[in-house]
């Protein structure tokens, strides 16, 4: 590019670069230093005009004043927005006889005409990085557009539409000359810049007379370590490179590149074209235009309000703390990719009956006069999932202690616990909206879950029918996951609290254990309303070693603007505060260094991190309202039941017509194992035992006593029962 920017007034439309050319022009001085003097080659070749194109327009600041939309009470408000270095800033506007650009260095080119005057504040109001944000014009006013990020959503102005269209070609520029999204792709480890000689080595050892043979053999060997060295020495570089990548998660409010990228999915604002971060866009979708106004007035978010927004420096987090997170999210993402990948269904099948309406009101007086123990709830009312398959699903986010043994691996105990804390807190994000209950298993009914594309295996039993009770086993990445649960219940009329009763472990290969206990949860609104479940209580999770933690679950009311809310801190063994966390059962928690009982939600608190952050909801969850992941649970994969004993619940008939939406059928095959149910007291009391776990004198928990994936490898179920089949009534 020949002519200066800062040259250009008004709408400034010379400088339309494709913005797919700069990605490469990143200092290359962020490569990490190599062993020793040996650095490799990276052959940089960029077009020189693209070169000399940004090398002028990354020094150039854009600024000017700009609308933006603050609440429906105050509207739309002039603020003074700057451009700079791949970052959004803007600032409120106060009266000045000066110039109206920013102090600093470089040239500043500005838009609009109404500058003269017009001087920011010192402080920035708030801060965008366009490396993880998105940005469209508005189709109903040539005068607006949207800057889209995974924490606000800028709704701004302009004066003019010649300004608008300044704007937007300033913001596709810097946020092309600044991404660092390609630059992987762009940098390469050359094989054959180095060469090694070993003739210096042949004339000294022929200089001892040495035999040609030993001579040849020491070549070798020289040439050998040589080629090992250099193969270590390129997979240090790609990991480095791989870990440089990954520093764009580092940009907006410490969120990473996968909450970017989810929250602009989400949104429908990601373009095929350019990965998976948006950069620009003419068009909006129909959804979009159509709230277009409505947006303004009902969201009642942070995004249209002047509030501080906090733009999160590296400084604010300690280096050990970035650096670890940085290699833990690099680690657990390369173990992912060399995992198997299982292609799994992602909705149920068509129901082959349309299903019927029914009530408990009705069921309730159609049972006045009825032994009440006989009354069986019709399948209406049941998920095509059984209790076992439940306990798999709080599993969902087993990737959290996968993080948590690297953590432990690297000596950042604190870490370690906080994420295991998410763990703990993740597993009631499912229940979200779910209106029917699981079936309840039979006495000896099982489930396997082999995930190797997640890296565990899971396996559960129903030891006990009087107290209902079910044990389970995990193993993952570097732990292993156990417990049993009994439920205990009180019905109040119009809702029914269950207090899980057991504990949950966690036990790390390095020999590090926690503990904790489920909280309560209350189902409301059994006769009369929208049913909808509440947990609440207070979850001690306790370490063998430095650690523990304390989570409060709060207690809903019919007041509360901020439901599901979780607080909680870590505490070493002296009772000193190491960190706190906030957030919402459903939705995501964060860790921070301030006090979170002193907040409502982390959006509150400078420099709160995340944690954990629920997965998108499923695009077919049915009337179950199921997630993406518990659809696979009752899958029958191709070869599966063939290595299934007869007492998976996958093989439950009742169950699996619900599923396949044939609730007559289902209907009749539930009320036949039903009675078969209450078969499982008198089996007990005669002394049946559990084929897979064995009681602990000790504490009475029950505990895996292994051999189960032993006996499916050689496809031996000749001590399991069919308990699925017929049987007769003594």
């Amino acid at each position: 590019m020949t002519q200066s920017m800062s040259s250009r007034g008004g709408s400034g439309r010379g400088y339309g670069i494709h913005h797919n050319h700069y990605s490469a022009l990143c200092c290359l001085s962020a490569a990490p230093p190599l062993p020793g003097d040996a650095t490799p080659t990276l052959p940089l070749a960029p077009d020189p005009a693209v070169a000399a194109a940004a090398a002028s327009g990354a020094a150039v600041a854009v600024e000017g004043v700009l609308h933006k939309w603050t609440n429906y009470g105050r509207g739309w408000r002039e603020r003074w927005f700057s451009l700079r270095d791949g970052v959004l800033s803007y600032s409120k506007i106060r009266a000045d006889a000066g110039a109206g650009a920013a102090e600093g260095d470089g040239e500043v080119r500005l838009i609009g005409s109404r500058i003269g005057g017009a001087r920011r504040t010192e402080k920035p109001a708030g801060v965008v990085s366009l490396k993880v944000s998105a940005f469209r014009e508005s189709k109903s006013d040539d005068r607006r557009f949207y800057i889209f990020s995974p924490t606000k959503t800028l709704h701004l102005k302009t004066d003019s539409k010649d300004d608008r269209v300044a704007w937007i070609e300033a913001l596709i520029l810097a946020r092309s000359v600044y991404s660092l999204g390609s630059l992987s792709g762009r940098v390469t480890f050359v094989q054959c810049d180095v060469s090694i000689s070993t003739a210096r080595l042949r004339d000294r050892m022929h200089q001892e007379d040495l035999n040609e043979n030993l001579i040849q053999e020491c070549e070798q060997i020289v040439l050998s370590e040589f080629s090992s060295y250099r193969k270590q020495l390129k997979r240090r570089y790609e990991d480095y490179l791989s870990l440089f990548g990954s520093c764009r998660h580092h940009f907006e409010e410490g969120k990473d590149g996968s909450i970017a990228q989810e929250a602009l999915t989400r949104n429908d604002f990601s373009s095929s074209r350019h990965g998976n971060f948006s950069e620009y866009s003419t068009t909006e979708s129909d959804e979009f235009e159509k709230n277009d106004g409505g947006e303004l007035i009902c969201e009642e978010e942070s995004t249209f309000f002047d509030s501080v927004d906090y733009f999160i420096e590296s400084g604010n987090r300690s280096s050990t703390m970035l650096s670890d997170q940085e290699v833990v999210d690099t680690q657990t993402q390369d173990s992912s990719d060399r995992l198997p990948q299982i292609r799994r269904r992602t909705r149920l099948p068509e129901p082959t009956e349309k299903e019927k309406g029914i009530s408990l009101w009705s069921i309730i007086k159609d049972s006045v006069g009825k032994d009440l123990t006989r009354v069986c709830l019709p399948v209406y009312f049941n998920e095509p999932l059984s209790s076992l398959q439940k306990c798999f699903e709080d599993l969902e986010y087993s990737y959290l202690l996968d993080q948590a043994y690297q953590y432990g691996k690297m000596g950042n105990s604190l870490m370690r616990i906080l994420k295991v804390a998410a763990f703990a807190v993740s597993g009631y994000a499912s229940s979200v909206a779910r209106p029917c209950k699981p079936f309840n298993p039979l006495l000896g009914e099982t489930y396997e879950a082999d995930y190797p594309d997640r890296g565990v295996r899971f396996f559960a039993e129903k030891v006990s029918h009087h107290p209902m009770l079910i044990a389970c086993h995990c193993e993952g990445k570097g732990w292993k996951f156990w417990g049993d649960s009994n439920l205990k219940s009180k019905f109040w009329g119009q809702s029914i609290q269950v207090e899980p009763v057991g504990i949950l472990t966690v036990e790390f290969d390095d020999g590090e254990i926690f503990q904790w206990n489920k909280v309560t949860t209350t189902i409301h609104n059994l006769i009369l309303g929208k049913l909808y479940c509440s947990h609440h209580g207070t979850m001690h999770i306790k370490g063998n070693r430095q650690y523990s933690c304390k989570l409060k679950f709060k207690e809903p009311s019919l007041l509360d603007r901020n439901p599901h809310l979780v607080q909680g801190f870590v505490e070493d063994n002296g009772g000193n505060r190491a960190s706190y966390l906030i957030g919402k059962w459903d939705e995501s928690m964060y860790y921070s260094n301030s006090d979170t009982f002193k907040v409502r939600s982390a959006d509150q608190l400078k420099g709160a991190s995340l944690l954990w952050e629920k997965n998108k909801p499923a695009p077919n969850p049915t009337r179950y309202n199921l997630s993406s992941f518990a659809i696979t649970l009752n899958e029958l994969t191709p070869g599966l039941q063939e290595k299934l004993p007869p007492t998976d619940s996958r093989l439950r008939p009742d169950q699996r017509h619900l599923e396949n939406g044939e609730y007559e059928k289902a209907n009749a095959e539930k009320l036949r194992l039903e009675r078969r149910q209450r078969m499982s007291t008198k089996l007990q009391d005669n002394g049946w035992k559990p084929q897979w776990f064995e009681q602990d004198n000790e504490d009475g928990t029950y505990r895996y006593k292994g051999g189960y994936w032993e006996t499916r490898e050689k496809g031996r179920w000749d001590g399991c029962p069919d308990i699925f089949g017929e049987f007769t009534e003594t």
